[in-house]
């Protein structure tokens, strides 16, 4: 979102005044990490991390209704959504696809937010330590809560947005990570509110780190993106 400064009028002579409004969205991650983090602490203080009657509601109608056509795409969302290929494959080809077309503040946003959102991740899960599903069907490593793949999806998907500037990437971010949740508690690897949490942490942290690089990545997003094998734009 932006605004222009006082008194100042909008022509092309002006754009460098232009502001970014920050505080509202800045207000409303932070709110939205203190939720998870609040969330974390309930679970720890009641019954050893034990599930919530939805989550245990929510599990048992995944384990009825599980059919080898939705375990494919879950298991396609588990490879997306985590390991080698999400921790390093694909943010090393967002960020150098960023640096080739000329987005050099972009990639920096890209990178300390998906390094951000994935160090809270494994400080709560190691801090909480909450046991996972019993009916998980795939081997995972410690900790239910929060759910890193629902994190990293959030987080791709409110980044990419927010640099691009486009409805139709929001729309397939919001797709993708509810994708990602769902597919976590169908293959049991995390309880409902897991990905939840999940969820706060990554639109949290891809906004709390917006917010101070957005008024260059505003500008950045208005500059020359051809790729740099091309001289650039006069």
């Amino acid at each position: 979102m932006t605004e222009l400064a006082p008194d100042q009028p909008t022509t092309p002579e002006s754009a460098p005044s232009l502001k970014v409004a920050r505080r509202a969205p800045l207000i409303s991650a932070i709110v939205a990490i203190l939720l998870a983090v609040a969330l974390g602490v309930v679970i720890v203080l009641r019954d050893a991390g034990n599930p919530f009657g939805f989550d245990t509601e929510w599990m048992e109608e995944i384990v009825e209704h599980r059919a080898p056509y939705w375990e494919v795409p879950s298991l396609l969302m588990n490879f997306l959504g985590g390991g080698i290929f999400a921790t390093f494959v694909l943010p090393i080809l967002t960020i150098v696809g960023l640096l080739v077309f000329r987005r050099r503040w972009a990639a920096l946003y890209y990178l300390i937010a998906v390094i951000l959102s994935a160090g809270i991740v494994q400080l709560l899960k190691n801090i909480i330590g909450r046991p996972r599903p019993e009916d998980m069907i795939i081997t995972s490593d410690f900790g239910s809560f929060p759910s890193g793949h629902s994190a990293n999806a959030a987080t791709m998907a409110v980044t990419l947005a927010i640099i691009f500037a486009r409805t139709w990437i929001w729309i397939a971010g919001v797709i993708y990570t509810a994708l990602m949740m769902l597919s976590r508690t169908y293959l049991g690897a995390h309880w409902i509110s897991d990905t939840v949490a999940g969820l706060l942490i990554g639109v949290g942290v891809a906004i709390i780190v917006w917010a101070p690089l957005a008024y260059r990545l505003h500008l950045e997003n208005d500059a020359d993106h051809s790729p740099v094998w091309r001289r650039r734009l006069t």
